[in-house]
This record gives structure tokens, sequence and C-alpha cells, in this order.
């Protein structure tokens, strides 16, 4: 059985390389605009706002401005006016047509924040139309439920962002970005072991930390909406504060790095801490430091830790697909999910 989420899996190398010819082009234009401003205001929704949360991450880490994630309801449910000037806010929304979200983008503006719109949407949805720019990504028709395609590019388009930023980094790991999910999707690793290792269990605990961190929470949704699996998704840090103690033979861990990077020594030690409890560790990424020292490993890309979440997503996105198919569950169309979400 092909699924639409798996075709979809499948065809995001393409779907990168569309939008990274379309949108490197214009970080002349981001630059411009960004000039205007100090700090970023990120405005989205579920999935969009896992990719907010490696945008915020990127973009402090690499171009040195403040950035945070917006709470939508103080704009569309107090109405409270803010002064937003200085501030580049920006709308991330796969279809475009999030009501709350062009709602909130067009607060911004109002407040005095110049505005960008990330979005699968086109030029003429109405986010894109909101904006004051619009990067608007190549991905094509997604048609499954669990966003993959519509993600990952969403990712592209922010890292171009943190190019017109002036963001410290080398543009050709951007551009290898594409052929390594190629080869993920080849190649995800023990991904069998992983399936089997979850199918019996009723939650688990997905972790990560710094740019890896959206990865974290992107794959705990997804286990969540098309596996029906009660998944959570924390910052490692957050995760030995407390957490922790909820990881035991019925709830593993799913620990997740780049390859490089500072957060990569403490998400081995993490590992090692797991497996040591007798719980099992389940990895995605992180060299052969992390797969030694879990108990079933997925591979990550060979790319620069700035640019690795558009990778490390996709054995998880592999992984969700052959677990729902393996719980019996339909991953193309979970219960109780629409493709446009739309909230007061």
């Amino acid at each position: 059985m092909t699924t639409k989420m798996r075709s979809e899996i499948v065809e995001q190398p393409a779907a990168l390389r569309a939008t990274l010819d379309a949108l490197l082009p214009r970080v002349g234009e981001i630059e411009r605009l960004a000039g205007q401003t100090r700090q970023l205001l990120f405005i989205a929704r579920g999935t969009s706002d896992n990719a907010a949360v490696y945008g915020r991450y990127l973009v402090e880490t690499h171009a040195g401005r403040l950035s945070t994630l917006a709470a939508p309801s103080v704009a569309t449910t107090y109405r409270r006016r803010l002064d937003l000037d200085g501030v580049l806010a920006v709308g991330l929304s796969q279809s475009g047509r999030t009501e709350e979200i062009v709602e909130t983008l067009t607060w911004a503006k109002d407040c005095g924040a110049k505005t960008v719109a990330i979005t699968n949407g086109g030029e003429r949805s109405p986010l894109a139309q909101a904006a004051d720019l619009a990067l608007c990504t190549v991905a094509g028709e997604e048609k499954a439920v669990p966003a993959t395609k519509t993600y990952t590019t969403q990712l592209a388009a922010l890292a171009v962002l943190a190019l017109g930023l002036g963001a410290d980094v080398d543009v050709d790991g951007l551009r290898r970005a594409p052929d390594a999910v190629e080869k993920l999707i080849d190649d995800p690793g023990d991904l069998e072991a992983v399936v089997e290792g979850l199918a019996d269990k009723p939650g688990a605990v997905v972790s990560g930390r710094g740019l890896a961190f959206s990865t974290a929470l992107e794959l705990a949704l997804k286990l969540k909406e098309a596996c029906y699996l009660h998944a959570m998704g924390l910052s490692y840090a957050d995760l030995l504060h407390g957490p922790i103690a909820v990881v035991d033979e019925d709830t593993p861990a799913i620990l997740v790095a780049a390859g490089e990077g500072p957060t990569l020594a403490g998400t081995v030690a993490l590992a090692e801490r797991v497996t040591g409890a007798g719980a099992a560790a389940f990895t995605v990424g992180g060299g052969t430091a992390l797969s030694a020292a879990a108990t079933a490993a997925l591979n990550g890309p060979d790319l620069p830790e700035w640019v690795a979440p558009l990778g490390l997503i996709v054995p998880g996105q592999l992984l969700t697909e052959a677990l729902a198919r393996r719980l019996g569950i339909d991953p193309d169309a979970p219960r109780g999910l629409n493709k446009v979400t739309q909230t007061d």
C-alpha cells in the first residue's frame, strides 16, 4: 500500500529544490525589509508553529536577533494593541488561509510591524496578500492531512529568511539539503526496529535541544495526529527537570540531534541514561556517537547543524507513516482532523 503521505514524503527533494530556486534570489528583498527592524515575531499554529521554533533558534543563534513566538489570542481574542515598531512579523501558514494567522499578521502590521508571509498557498492567498513580502514555497498540492513537504519547505523558507537577516552561515549547506533528504528517504536507518519498538507502546517522549528542538516537537505532533500515540515533545533540558520520570519500559524516548553542534554531547548522555534505566532510546541523527547509545537508530542528514532540521524530520515522517499502517490507521486521514484548521 502506498499512502498519499508516503508519496508526499518522497516528493520532498524536488519540492525543496523548487523552493530554494524560487526564494534564494530574493535574499536582497529580505535584507531591505529587515533593515528597518531589530527583532522578529513569529505567528503560527500547529506544524507551522514547530517550523517557527526552528526559525527562532536559527535567527537568534546565527543572525543575532531577538525572536519571539506570538500568542495570536492577544490579537484575535483579547484584541490588545501593542507597540511593534521595529519588529519584523513573520506569519506562517501552509495553506495561507488560516484566518487566525491572517488576522494576527494584519494586526501586527497595524501595530507598526513590517510583515513577511511564508506559505504554500501562493501569492494570491490571504496571508500573502496581507504581508509586505511573501515567501511562497513550491511544494505543490499536499493531500494527506499530516504535513510533510509543506513543513520542510517552510524550514527552507526560514533558512532563506535567516540569510536575508545576515546569518553567519554558508549557503552551500542549504543547497545540499535536497540531496541529503533524498539519501534519507532511500536509507532512513533501522526503521522496522523502531516501528516494532513503538507498536505496543501507549506513549513516548520525543526530545531534542536547540535547533533540533523543532524536530522533536514536529515528530511528537506527527505521532499524535497520525498514530494516536501519547507523544510528548520536550527540550532535553526541560525533560531533565522532572518529566524524565515518565520514561520507563512502557514509555520509550525518541532523541533527536544533528551530527554536530553543542547539544550533541548532552543528547548522547541522555540516551545512555535512558537505556541505563532499562527503557528504550530510539534516536534520529546524531551520527555514530548517538546511534552507539541507542536501542535502535534512524539516520540523520549529512548537513551542518543550522540546516540539519530540514533532514532530521524525514526519518520521523517515514516512522510515522509506517507505524500508522502497522497499527491499522490510515495516515492520510487521521480522525477528527481536516487539512485546514480554523480557530477562533
